[in-house]
């Protein structure tokens, strides 16, 4: 087995045939199923501007949150390497994404607001110096073509 080499498996399964199955635009929901070994199933869908609903995930949402939580992984690793506490974290993370003319689309950047708590008051200014290693880390935000910009703030114990 090469340890530099990792590989990861899905299952996908459409569930919204509603009986014509794409016979207009119109005439199929965006529902399917996700799953992989150990959590179990995801419930997705489109966004509701895509006809989806809102009581299931959609792509750009699990986008967002894997750059924020590939973000927190690598922060947290980096903070025990660098010998800062972190006793909470928190992130409310937002995405853009643009829509062309021609139903094309990217996202265009993810901003990542976290919030970290660490033990020692005196290390607030390091702790949010670290969100630049922890970027450069993460699997996640090195593999996406747009800038993950972060606004992090950190604070000492209340």
């Amino acid at each position: 087995m090469n340890l530099q080499e990792h590989h990861y498996a899905a299952r996908l399964r459409w569930t919204g045939n509603l009986g014509s199955g794409t016979s207009g635009y119109r005439s199929y929901s965006r529902d399917h199923q996700i799953e992989v070994d150990g959590p179990g199933l995801l419930l997705g869908t489109a966004d509701p501007t895509f006809h989806g609903t809102r009581d299931r995930w959609n792509p750009e949402q699990l986008l967002l949150t894997a750059v924020a939580q590939c973000h927190m992984l690598s922060y947290l690793h980096v903070a025990v390497r660098s010998g800062v506490v972190v006793t909470a974290y928190a992130d409310t993370p937002v995405g853009t994404m643009r829509v062309h003319r021609d139903g094309s689309g990217e996202f265009t950047s993810i901003l990542l607001r976290p919030h970290v708590e660490v033990e020692d008051a005196g290390q607030t200014g390091l702790a949010d110096s670290l969100h630049a290693e922890a970027n450069s880390l993460c699997f996640i935000a090195r593999s996406v073509s747009f800038p993950v910009h972060h606004e992090p703030t950190s604070a000492g114990p209340a």
